[in-house]
């Protein structure tokens, strides 16, 4: 009887906290019915995904309407990220957020535009102030595109508190169909410390799930002993997409009693330093798979909720217990899944013996790693655990354990390349060495002196690499010495091998144009209805540098009347 009234008690807290937003107060920014490639809070690289994508029916230059009245408080336009991004701040103290977009309005273009002129970069940031760009509820601000780190067209779409925290936008009466609940897809259990197992091993393990006919799960028995933590790989997903999305709220029960929440109704944007803790990140990295602990494993995250004894069980001896796991989505739809705990103490069971290698790291401490012409500089409270660490150079290449272990914050890795003749150094980068190929991957890359050095939170293997290879530029829709007049765009291709393009610009008649770069289809494109190019003989020029200072440069004429 008990569990019949968990998920009613539930529920009244639940829309008790919906009720906290104003319902009517958003309106949808799109004319079409809202389908979701990707929810608020679900699991991305690196981060927690901070609004909600909307799909535009796989096309760009959809209207994007005001969510509410108020004033444009921030314009972002960069290569990556959220591309072209308008920030709409409210009288209520909420900020709407747009991305991905394609283009903004004409006023609010021309705006921008000038701005860019004036500082002659495509990428720009700004803050008008209020009244310069006011807008109405409706007023279409801008236009749906694929800009920036999108994976194909959609909008992506926030609403922040005056902290600057995102919340679910559902929570605002933003409504999203949907009737299906979520999947369950992974079960671990993990015995926690040397005296815990789970069926007579040490080892975390996955466990079988046996689906049944209303949705939910039973997992597969287990006999367990001591402290105990479980971890669930779990997605959701709308009524009108296939898209595998996050879900809203995890709870566990221990014979009855909840023992831990985990809430997706907002966050912190430096908080998403903590994601790779929350998932068993070896797993994620080992398989692809993203499993959420059940359990705080010294992550500091604000979204769990009434956690008992840090979301573990304690199993003794001779005992029967049940764990259960329910998942939900905004719109109540839940899965649970049941276990049965027997609890068995044995005097054998299979313990694994942790690595051990000749350097240890406290994470409270700093540590410098050195060998050879290589130095690791690790700073205290970026790992969250005390470990041995593989350290290894050999040559140009440092083997720095493997990427399983996730960081708080970065570590240096430094290089002296003082060996190098000077007419090399300029010429080398750090790399991180990818795949079972070991690809190359450009690391930002700084020097001072003779001592190259690189940022980054993830461990691996890294290399001094050298770039010789200048950026190729070549044109897309034209040729040299063509005739222009009937052509709205100039584009080219721009690409480099190795370390990666740095910065480009490009001039007509010795007159910065405005190009936009596309990383993803590597393409410069300049928009005639600029207006600046008013001669009819053109001189173009485009110069594309890459990040060791390689550069290309590229001349054509055209004409236009």
């Amino acid at each position: 009887m008990r569990f019949t009234l968990i998920p009613l008690l539930f529920l009244c807290t639940f829309l008790k906290a919906q009720n906290n937003y104003p319902q009517d107060y958003f309106k949808s920014p799109l004319e079409i019915p809202l389908v979701l490639a990707g929810n608020f809070g679900e699991l991305r690289s690196n981060h927690f995904h901070s609004g909600l994508d909307i799909k535009t029916q796989q096309r760009q230059g959809l209207n994007v309407h005001a969510a509410a009245s108020g004033f444009v408080s921030r314009i972002k336009i960069s290569h990556y990220g959220y591309g072209k991004a308008l920030y709409i701040t409210h009288p209520n103290g909420y900020t709407t957020v747009y991305g991905h977009l394609q283009h903004f309005n004409p006023e609010i273009e021309a705006y921008v535009k000038k701005r860019q002129y004036e500082k002659e970069s495509y990428e720009i940031e700004l803050f008008p102030q209020a009244g310069e760009l006011s807008v109405e509820q409706g007023d279409i601000v801008a236009y749906s595109g694929n800009t920036g780190g999108s994976g194909g067209p959609h909008l992506h779409f926030e609403i922040r508190d005056k902290d600057e925290h995102p919340l679910n936008p559902m929570l605002f009466g933003i409504d999203i169909a949907d009737s299906v609940k979520p999947t369950i897809s992974n079960l671990y259990a993990y015995p926690i410390g040397d005296s815990s197992y789970v069926n007579k091993s040490n080892a975390k393990q996955p466990l079988r799930l046996i689906p049944l006919k209303s949705g939910d799960y039973v997992a597969e028995n287990i006999e367990a002993y001591g402290k105990i933590g479980f971890a669930v790989g779990t997605t959701d997903r709308q009524n009108l997409a296939a898209n595998k999305n996050g879900v809203y709220n995890i709870q566990t029960f221990f014979n009855g009693n909840k023992n831990f929440e985990l809430d997706f109704r907002t966050f912190a944007f430096d908080e998403s330093n903590y994601i790779n803790r929350l998932i068993d990140y070896e797993i994620y990295k080992e398989k692809r798979q993203r499993v959420q602990k059940l359990f705080v494993d010294n992550n500091p995250l604000s979204m769990f909720d009434s956690v008992i004894n840090n979301g573990y069980i304690k199993i003794n001896d001779s005992t029967n217990s049940v764990y259960k796991i329910r998942v939900s989505d905004f719109k109540h739809n839940d899965t649970w899944v049941t276990l049965n705990i027997k609890g068995e103490k044995s005097d054998t069971f299979e313990v694994v013996k942790p690595k051990v290698t000749p350097y240890y790291i406290y994470k409270n401490q700093k540590t410098t790693l050195k060998e050879g012409n290589v130095t690791v500089d690790i700073y205290p409270d970026t790992f969250y655990d005390d470990f041995y660490i593989d350290f290894h150079v050999d040559n140009d290449t440092l083997k720095l354990d493997k990427d399983v272990i996730p960081l708080k914050k970065s570590i240096t890795i430094s290089y002296d390349v003082s060996n190098y003749a000077d007419a090399d150094k300029n010429k080398l980068y750090i790399a991180e060495l990818l795949g079972y190929k070991n690809y190359p991957s450009y690391s930002p890359t700084k020097r001072k002196g003779d001592i190259l050095y690189t940022y980054t939170k993830t461990l691996g293997t890294y290399a001094l690499t050298t770039d010789n290879i200048k950026p190729t530029i070549s044109p897309i829709n034209f040729k040299d010495g063509q005739w222009l007049s009937n052509y709205r765009f100039l584009k080219l291709k721009i690409d480099d091998e190795l370390s990666g393009i740095s910065n480009y610009r490009a001039t007509v008649n010795g007159k910065w144009i405005l190009m936009e770069y596309d990383y993803k289809t590597k393409t410069l494109t300049h928009d005639f209805n600029d207006g600046v190019v008013t001669d009819v003989k053109n001189n173009l020029k485009v110069i594309v540098t890459d990040n060791v200072g390689n550069s290309s440069t590229f001349e054509a004429l055209f004409y236009r009347k």
